[in-house]
């Protein structure tokens, strides 16, 4: 368990530095960046299959379950889909003005993975997690009342990603092989974004682009492995609550693009940054009962 809340909080601290560095892009347009993203990850992790023996036993595994259940195929295109929108919508939000929408969404994905965590695989909450979920409610709650409602980026994260861990759970799809093979899925349309990517005016140096991209494509390889691997040894419900860190790391990248607080908001973020303190603490209790 600690190894899953160390692995989650890195993807976080990475899947925001990519973030800010995709806010920071100009003269590209956000699918261009999104096809880089895909096959800069495919080239980082598929060569890993090949030589790590651990890891190449892993994905003949995952291909002999495939070959003995092609069914299973639904579920890795439904998960491939569900992953190409979010790593898509990541690239675009910081690029359009979407920024805080988009940490508002994984504010709330959190609740929205433990109501299906509790409905799909009837895991259950201890009291102080259960605490640590009302609070983060009231603050979710304050911020959906005084915004005026969700905007569509904002419902794609926080519908879009339950739906993909319960489609991986379902086909026991929870491996990085799996996600491997997701990319893999993507990597056409993803050529097709860079083949007819069309450069805005006023861009930056080419060098500079190329380097952002370069850092986006290695770090969100690195992050999706370390996320998805704390996704397969946690609870849906704990590892939905740690995934408060990076939507608090997301607000703080959008502030640096130049989005807007006020004091009302406030209320939104105390109650959720309690709450995290409140899982960090049951989650310390948990472990040292366990030695």
């Amino acid at each position: 368990m600690n190894r899953g809340v160390l692995a989650s909080l890195i993807a976080s601290a990475l899947f925001a530095t990519i973030f800010l560095v995709s806010g920071s892009l100009s003269g590209i347009g956000h699918p261009e960046v999104f096809g880089w993203r895909v096959v800069l990850t495919l080239l980082i992790v598929a060569p890993v299959y090949a030589i790590v023996p651990a890891r190449r036993a892993q994905m003949i595994s995952l291909l002999g379950r495939i070959k003995a259940r092609p069914g299973l195929l639904f579920y890795g295109v439904i998960a491939s889909l569900l992953v190409g929108v979010q790593l898509w919508l990541f690239m675009y939000a910081p690029m359009n003005g979407y920024a805080l929408a988009t940490s508002l969404g994984y504010f709330l994905l959190p609740l929205f993975m433990v109501a299906v965590g509790r409905m799909a695989f009837s895991e259950r909450l201890s009291q102080g997690q259960k605490i640590a979920v009302g609070l983060a409610a009231i603050g979710v709650g304050h911020q959906l009342i005084f915004a005026g409602g969700l905007a569509w980026p904002t419902l794609v994260i926080c519908l879009g990603y339950p739906l993909y861990f319960v489609a991986r759970r379902r086909a026991r799809f929870e491996s990085n092989a799996a996600f491997t093979l997701e990319i893999l899925f993507l990597a056409p349309l993803a050529v097709y974004f860079i083949l007819t990517g069309v450069q805005l005016p006023g861009g930056e140096t080419p060098g500079r682009q190329i380097l952002s991209i370069l850092a986006i494509g290695v770090l969100g390889a690195l992050a999706m492995f370390l996320y998805l691997g704390a996704a397969s040894v946690l609870s849906l419900s704990v590892f939905g609550l740690l995934s408060y860190v990076e939507p608090i790391l997301l607000l703080v990248a959008a502030v640096m693009m130049g989005e807007h607080l006020f004091a009302r908001d406030a209320f939104t973020y105390v109650p959720i940054i309690l709450a995290l303190v409140l899982l960090a603490a049951d989650a310390f209790r948990a472990s040292r009962s366990l030695r």
